[in-house]
């Protein structure tokens, strides 16, 4: 049996993988293998694997929005665009989960020029910026000419000290961390130049949905019980991700939520933020 790609590639269906990202969900066995025998009595020759997994979701959001909530991650993730803006401010809440200061969006004067830097990490006296490249697309990629980019900024900024984080600091170190994936000639020069890359799934055992699933930092754009328009909503407030929510919770009746779907949502929120280990 054949299934089409986002991309349009025809590939052979891989039971597995998918078994693996139900589990990934917190899904426990017994639901898995229910929603694995449903998935496949639809199952036809080059179905398109975003038919699956939109099936894969409903059935999993019948049994517990919380398990749909997370198999629907890297989706969220991307519903944080679609300039990216609010994946920064993501990206900058996962690295303060991990004990670095952080900053957002400042202009830095280079040697040359000056340059827009969309995150800075401080951990001891060491400084790092990151460079996010936000993809709409789930088949897009970040190729060589991204870290190629990005290394001459770096060049033109190290080396010179900054106001940064209440003193004055030079920037050590550089990430590009993009929501999707790095071709190969990306990672490979990206690791000869000594750049740190973050994407989705990569480094292995290290990657953004490792990072997510360690800290459950989980953007609120994955919950179930809203809509994308009241997800918008609390985006522009600044409620990024689902603890921000929890701290901030009269939001949901400011933007007209009703009583019911409150409980409903903040129960999702609460059974997201147990740990599934």
């Amino acid at each position: 049996m054949k299934v089409t790609k986002f991309s349009g590639e025809l590939v052979h269906f891989d039971k597995d993988k998918l078994e693996k990202s139900l589990q990934k969900s917190g899904a426990d066995q017994l639901m898995v293998d229910r929603i694995l025998s449903e998935i496949e009595k639809t199952l036809y020759e080059g179905i398109p694997t975003k038919k699956i997994y939109k099936l894969a979701f409903q059935l999993l959001k019948k049994l517990s929005n919380a398990h749909a909530a997370r198999y629907n991650l890297r989706s969220a993730v991307q519903n944080l665009g679609p300039a990216g803006f609010y994946f920064e401010k993501f990206i900058a809440k996962l690295f303060q989960q991990e004990g670095f200061q952080t900053q957002t969006n400042l202009i830095l004067d280079g040697k040359c020029i000056s340059h827009e830097v969309d995150v800075l990490l401080k951990k001891e006296n060491t400084v790092s910026m990151i460079e996010c490249k936000f993809h709409g697309s789930q088949d897009a990629k970040t190729d060589v000419k991204v870290p190629l980019y990005i290394l001459s900024r770096f060049n033109d900024l190290k080396n010179k000290d900054f106001p940064i984080f209440n003193s004055f600091f030079s920037i050590d170190n550089c990430w590009i961390v993009t929501n999707n994936r790095f071709t190969e000639d990306a990672i490979q020069f990206g690791q000869c130049s000594g750049l740190q890359l973050l994407s989705w799934d990569f480094p292995k055992g290290n990657s953004i949905r490792n990072k997510i699933d360690a800290t459950q930092l989980y953007p609120v754009t994955c919950l179930t019980t809203l809509s994308l328009a009241e997800k918008d909503k609390l985006l522009m407030q600044e409620i990024i991700t689902v603890q921000d929510l929890i701290q901030q919770s009269d939001w949901l009746k400011k933007i007209e939520i009703s009583p019911q779907r409150i409980k409903n949502c903040l129960r999702e929120v609460n059974q997201l933020c147990t740990s599934i280990h």
